[in-house]
């Protein structure tokens, strides 16, 4: 979503991409590799054709070097993605999403649409299922109450799009309930 520079409050997508790609993956690499320390964490021995649990950033640059396949999440198939798009249009509250799908979704489909099953029909549901739940957010932001903003289920993507409008909201919300208080306030001394 494109913001004004007054808005630019919040962390940017390809920032959310970034901590993204700390969350595990399962990969069949195609070389062997002794287990390798990083920062992060070790991880390894990779052994053919073992799977292995690895960063989602180690898993895509193994990929690009064409020296593994990374195994996509059970939920990035489409029978899941379908199930979860008629609920996001048919109930009212948010379905339940892993916190960062839409970011790893869009590092696999960028990096590997040749591992996942249906890429096309995948990218696409996840654009239905992302209108689906910017449509509740706007909704939810509509009915929003000075006291508290109930919207379970968020993912990372949800909030951190939506944090700049809730701050601004929320500001506004608050002096606006103050105002009436502090005129009682004055019309009784």
């Amino acid at each position: 979503m494109a913001l004004p520079p007054s808005l630019r409050t919040s962390i940017t997508p390809p920032e959310l991409e970034l901590v993204a790609t700390e969350q595990l993956v399962e990969i069949v690499p195609l070389v062997s590799m002794e287990r390798t320390a990083f920062i992060s964490g070790a991880y390894g021995p990779l052994r053919p054709p073992t799977k292995c649990k690895v960063p989602l950033w180690m898993a895509s640059n193994l990929k690009l070097k064409k020296k593994c396949h990374i195994v996509p999440p059970t939920w990035l198939n489409v029978e899941f993605l379908q199930e979860r798009l008629l609920r996001e249009t048919t109930d009212p509250s948010f379905s339940e999403m892993p916190f960062r799908f839409a970011e790893i979704a869009k590092i696999l489909l960028d990096v590997a649409p040749d591992d996942v099953q249906n890429p096309d029909r995948i990218r696409t549901l996840l654009k239905d299922i992302r209108e689906a739940r910017q449509a509740k957010s706007r909704e939810g932001l509509s009915k929003l109450d000075h006291n508290e903003l109930m919207l379970p289920n968020l993912c990372a993507m949800e909030i951190n799009e939506i944090r700049p409008f809730f701050i601004r909201g929320m500001g506004v919300l608050t002096q606006l309930a103050r105002e009436p208080a502090q005129v009682d306030a004055m019309d009784q001394m």
